[in-house]
């Protein structure tokens, strides 16, 4: 794998020498000062071009950085204006192409508020135009956790434990796989990430950032939190499943309380509490019930 020295300058010899290319940057990890760098972190790279249909029409120039892996999509295609080539080269190096035209730049170049991926952090590489200059500087402060609202949060109390209802009925008729896709992606993404977002926010008084989907969640929880949240995974077995969802939702209460404590909310624990009662009442049901009584 290239050093990131040699890669950028293998990107800006390619780009000067290729009239067509007007400007390069590149943005996330490898732009951002504060961001977490390893030897998977990829390349994210825009080009920006006088001639996209160029781009759409011709894909040997990706050959320039290294023997290819795998390249998706599988052929160039444009979308809203923009053309997506994601490169695996053989050495192991990543390169996720954003192309786009001149015009585009201009656009974000004259924007008051950058979007999001821009304010995370960029680096010109390469601007034959003088297009970038007066770009706003990104204060590498995107997607840090907002502070909720009261409303926001009973919503997501609320809705939480709704949806455990779908697990408990599911793993009671032995449909393994509705009830993983309820706790480990609906519950887990929806909700329990919020939440763990949010206590991590009022940690740190809102200046932290755990990446999408709680990359670095264990960078930033401390250890019994952590392992409380290894607590709530499970394999095939549904009875482990059942574990699962009852600390997953001790893990939930446990951090909606601190959430709620810290900002003065009211946690809404009758719900959780005659929700709880319903769950122990699946758990417990016999297989051939033809009734439930709460």
């Amino acid at each position: 794998m290239k050093d990131q020295k040699k890669m950028l300058m293998d990107l800006m010899e390619w780009g000067t020498a290729d009239e067509h290319v007007r400007a390069l940057l590149m943005t996330s990890s490898r732009a951002n000062p504060h961001a977490f760098r390893d030897v998977f972190t990829d390349y994210d790279i825009e080009v920006f071009t006088d001639s996209l249909d160029r781009f759409l029409e011709d894909d040997t120039w990706l050959n320039r950085f290294g023997d290819r892996l795998t390249t998706v999509p599988l052929v160039p295609r444009e979308s809203d204006g923009w053309v997506t080539r994601l490169v695996m080269y053989m050495d192991g190096t990543r390169i996720d192409f954003q192309i786009s035209s001149t015009a585009t730049l201009k656009e974000i170049a004259q924007l008051q508020e950058l979007p999001p991926h821009y304010d995370l952090g960029y680096k010109v590489l390469l601007d034959k135009d003088q297009i970038v200059e007066d770009m706003v500087t990104p204060s590498n402060k995107a997607f840090q956790v907002k502070k909720p609202t009261q409303d926001e949060f009973q919503e997501l109390v609320n809705s939480y434990w709704w949806d455990t209802t779908y697990v408990a009925k599911s793993l009671w008729r032995d449909e393994l796989f509705f009830a993983k896709y309820m706790l480990d992606n609906v519950m887990r993404f929806n909700y329990l990430q919020r939440i763990l977002e949010w206590s991590l926010g009022v940690q740190f008084n809102w200046e932290v950032n755990p990446n999408k989907c709680g990359r670095w969640f264990k960078r930033y929880l401390d250890s019994e939190t952590w392992e409380k949240l290894e607590e709530t995974y499970a394999g095939a077995d549904i009875e482990d499943n059942w574990n699962a969802l009852f600390n997953m939702n001790d893990l939930f209460m446990d951090l909606c309380r601190h959430v709620a404590n810290e900002l003065g909310f009211e946690c809404p624990q009758e719900v959780e509490k005659n929700i709880t009662h319903y769950l122990q009442k699946v758990h417990s049901l016999d297989p051939d019930a033809k009734e439930i009584e709460i």
